[in-house]
C-alpha cells in the first residue's frame, strides 16, 4: 500500500514537470547532466568552464534549482525547464520576473541518472556511487549504462563549483524540488566545507535555500552510516545555518506530510521558515500536480509582493520576500499555513497564518 501511495503521488512527476522539444534528441541519448543557463522563453546555454555564456553574468544574483525524480522521462525525451503548464501550473515563463530583476537563471540537471522506476534508487544516487544501481544512467531507449564513479551529489557540486569559479556577486539562491531539496542541502554542504578548507571562494556559498516540497524516504541507509537521509540532512541544515545560509521550505503535498508515504522530517521542516500550502483549485486525488505546485508556485511567487499574514502588516515567506525576512521567520517559533488564495493557482492573493510548530 505505501508503495501504491508514493506512486501515485510521485511517479509521474519528472513528465508532468517537463517539457518536450526544448533539448536536441542528443540530450537524451548520450548522458548529459550538470549545469545549464536560461534566457527568456526557455532559451538555454549549456555551461562550459572557462567559456563565456550568452546567459550568464559573474556579477549578478543568481537562482539555481535542482529537479527531483525523472522516472520515465529519458525516454519521453523531457527534461523540467521553466514553463509548467505540463505541470498543472501556468502557461508562462517562470523565469521571466527572475531575468527582467537582473538575475542569472540556471537549473543543475541530473534527470538520466534520476529516471529510475524506484525513487530510492535515484535517492540514493546523491549520497552514493556504490548502491545496487550504482550510478547508471539511462538513454532514450529505455536502456541503462554505467556511469561515472562519483555520486551525483558531487557530480553536480563539481559543476556549480567549476562553472562557477570566478563568481564575484553576492546572492546566490538554489532551490530544490522533492528529492531535488536533498541535492540542494548536499551541494550547499560541500561548497560550505570547501570555503573553510580555503578551496573556495566564499561569494559561492549560497545565501539562501529553498526546499520545495521535499520528499525524503523512511529508514536507515546503509550508505550513510545507517542513518536516515532526513536524519543527515538535518545535521547539514543546522550546520549551515551557523554559516549564515537562510532555510526555506514550502509543502504542497502528503510527499513531505505523512510518515507513511516518506519521513515527514518535522524536525528539519521546524529549523526552517516553513509555510503550508493549500493548492485547492486541485481535486484531493490530484495528488501529482499538488506534489508540482511548489515549484511553479513558488517560482512565480517572485513576480508579486510578498504575502502578508492576516490581520497584519508582516509578510509570510515567498520567493519574493527579503532575505532578512526570511532569516527571521526562520529562526521564530512559528510555522505559516496559507489562509487566503487556496482556490486561485496566482500567488497574490495568498495570505497567511501563524501556527505554533
Amino acid at each position: 500500500m505505501r508503495q501504491l501511495l508514493l506512486s501515485c503521488l510521485l511517479c509521474l512527476c519528472g513528465l508532468a514537470q517537463a517539457a518536450t522539444g526544448v533539448f536536441p534528441d542528443s540530450t537524451f541519448n548520450n548522458l548529459d547532466h550538470g549545469l545549464y543557463w536560461f534566457g527568456y522563453g526557455d532559451t538555454w546555454q549549456k555551461a562550459v568552464p572557462g567559456q563565456s555564456n550568452a546567459y550568464y553574468n559573474a556579477s549578478k544574483p543568481t537562482l539555481i534549482y535542482v529537479h527531483g525524480w525523472q522516472n520515465g522521462s529519458t525516454q519521453k525525451k523531457n527534461r523540467e525547464t521553466f514553463n509548467r503548464k505540463d505541470a498543472g501550473g501556468p502557461d508562462l515563463d517562470l523565469a521571466y520576473a527572475w531575468l527582467a530583476a537582473g538575475y542569472n537563471v540556471g537549473i543543475l540537471y541530473w534527470n538520466q541518472f534520476a529516471d529510475e522506476g524506484e525513487v530510492k534508487d535515484a535517492e540514493a544516487k546523491i549520497w552514493t556511487a556504490s548502491s545496487p544501481r550504482a550510478m547508471r544512467w539511462r538513454n532514450s531507449s529505455g536502456v541503462y549504462s554505467a556511469g561515472p564513479n562519483i555520486s551525483a551529489g558531487e557530480l553536480l557540486f563539481r559543476s556549480y563549483r567549476d562553472n562557477l569559479a570566478g563568481y564575484s556577486g553576492s546572492n546566490i539562491r538554489l532551490v530544490g524540488h522533492s528529492l531535488g531539496n536533498q541535492l540542494a542541502i548536499v551541494i550547499t554542504k560541500k561548497i560550505s566545507d570547501a570555503v573553510s578548507a580555503g578551496s573556495m571562494n566564499s561569494k559561492l556559498l549560497p545565501k539562501r535555500v529553498a526546499l520545495l516540497d521535499p520528499f525524503y524516504s523512511n529508514q536507515a541507509k546503509s550508505y550513510l552510516g545507517n542513518k536516515w537521509v532526513g536524519e543527515v540532512c538535518r545535521s547539514y541544515v543546522s550546520e549551515l545555518k551557523s554559516k549564515g545560509v537562510i532555510f526555506e521550505a514550502y509543502r504542497s503535498s502528503g510527499a513531505s506530510s505523512t510518515g507513511f508515504i516518506g519521513d515527514s522530517n518535522s524536525g528539519l521542516m521546524n529549523m526552517t521558515a516553513f509555510s503550508e500550502l493549500k493548492p485547492w483549485y486541485f481535486a484531493s486525488t490530484q495528488l501529482t500536480e499538488k506534489h508540482n505546485a511548489a515549484v511553479w508556485h513558488y517560482l512565480w511567487s517572485f513576480s508579486f509582493n510578498p504575502p502578508l499574514i492576516s490581520g497584519t502588516s508582516n509578510q509570510a515567506a515567498s520567493a519574493r520576500t527579503s532575505d532578512s525576512r526570511i532569516g527571521t521567520l526562520m529562526n521564530g517559533t512559528q510555522k505559516l499555513v496559507q489562509d487566503q488564495g487556496a482556490y486561485t493557482k496566482e500567488p497574490s492573493d495568498d495570505n497567511f497564518k501563524l501556527q505554533a510548530r
